[in-house]
C-alpha cells in the first residue's frame, strides 16, 4: 500500500500470500503522480536496491537497516511517521472483509480494500 502524508490510501497492489511485497514496491513507487520528498517504509522493505531505486526518482529513503546489514541514515522524526500507515491498516481491517480475507478470489477481495479506503477517504 501507498499512503500519502495523512495517512490516507493512495495505492494498492496485491501480492499472493506467500510471497514478499518488495518486489512490487518499485512499480507502485512509479504509481505516483508526483515525487515525494521521502518514502518511509518498514524493515521489510530495507534493500540497497530499494533505497537505490528511491534516490534515483529524488527522494529520500527512510527505511531502517536490518540487523545483519550495515547502519544506514534514517532520520528518526521521518520514521516517526510510519504510524499514519499502520493506522490506516488499523481503519481499513475495521472492515470485516478485509481483517479475514473474506473474499475468495483476489480481484474481489482488492476490490472491498479499494472501496473501504474510498469509505476511509470521506470520513473527516
Amino acid at each position: 500500500m501507498i499512503a500519502d502524508g495523512h495517512g490516507k490510501a493512495f495505492g494498492f497492489a496485491l501480492a499472493p500470500g506467500q510471497a514478499h511485497e518488495l518486489p512490487q514496491a518499485p512499480a507502485m513507487l512509479d504509481s505516483l503522480p508526483a515525487i515525494p520528498l521521502w518514502v518511509v517504509a518498514d524493515k521489510g522493505y530495507a534493500s540497497n536496491a530499494f533505497r537505490e531505486r528511491i534516490w534515483d526518482m529524488a527522494a529520500r529513503p527512510a527505511i531502517p537497516a536490518k540487523r545483519r546489514d550495515g547502519a544506514v541514515a534514517c532520520p528518526k522524526w521521518v520514521y516517526r511517521r510510519r504510524h499514519l500507515v499502520e493506522n490506516l491498516w488499523a481503519r481499513l481491517k475495521e472492515w470485516r472483509a478485509v481483517a479475514t480475507r473474506y473474499e475468495k478470489t483476489a480481484t474481489s477481495f482488492l476490490a472491498v480494500i479499494h472501496i473501504a479506503a474510498a469509505a476511509d477517504w470521506i470520513k473527516p
